[in-house]
């Protein structure tokens, strides 16, 4: 019997219900998922603290256009398992290994993912899990910005205060918007595309995504 089952009103193919009903392969993917992107995470971390830092010569808020990636796990998971909690465990579980080789961030990289994950999973909760197309994709990396945004801004560091207290609250709007703004390309879009290639080169037949391929060259 098929463990997937499409919408009638359009080509989305939806988790069998019921939705919180997981799948060993639904685990274990998500799991796998969020250990590879936090390997990416840590690698990015380097780069994030080399090269990139050289905008805080510049106009730091600007750092935030490239703060997307670490929200890309999120909207993958999400994409790919369509159940509750797919967003937040890959997440949560990119956040992790990210930490194990040590960044600078410390444990705070745990929180961090944790809102991220939250911020995506509330758009396709919203939708009740029944879309999952490029324009909910955007949508849902965008949101993983304003609680990452507010941790950022008024919890860190420990006691609070934020790491940006001397920014002026016009620059902290302007790290607000590029947080959005690369949050619904570098996790959004880059987050769908890379899901419909891996559904393309058949590594996702198990799953929805996969199965809206199969589908659409059925036709």
């Amino acid at each position: 019997m098929s463990t997937l089952h499409s919408s009638t009103q359009s080509s989305t193919v939806m988790a069998r219900s019921p939705l919180m009903t997981w799948r060993t392969v639904d685990i274990l993917t998500a799991t796998m998922l969020g250990a590879a992107f936090g390997i990416a995470y840590w690698g990015w971390g380097q780069l994030y603290n080399g090269p990139i830092t050289a905008l805080k010569i510049g106009y730091a808020p600007l750092m935030g256009l490239f703060s997307g990636l670490w929200f890309l796990a999120g909207v993958v998971g999400a994409l790919v398992v369509r159940r509750p909690g797919a967003a937040l465990l890959c997440e949560v579980v990119a956040a992790l290994v990210s930490m194990l080789p040590g960044t600078e961030w410390g444990a705070t990289v745990l929180i961090s993912g944790i809102l991220q994950g939250l911020g995506v999973e509330l758009v396709f909760a919203a939708l009740g899990y029944r879309r999952f197309g490029l324009s909910v994709a955007l949508l849902a990396g965008a949101m993983a910005a304003p609680l990452e945004w507010f941790f950022e801004t008024f919890s860190l560091p420990a006691g609070g205060g934020g790491w940006y207290a001397d920014w002026p609250a016009g620059d902290k709007l302007a790290y607000l918007a590029a947080l959005v703004v690369s949050g619904a390309l570098l996790a959004g879009l880059l987050g769908w595309m890379l899901t419909r290639a891996l559904a393309r080169a058949g590594a996702l037949s198990a799953f929805p995504a996969g199965q809206e391929v199969l589908e659409s060259r059925a036709v």
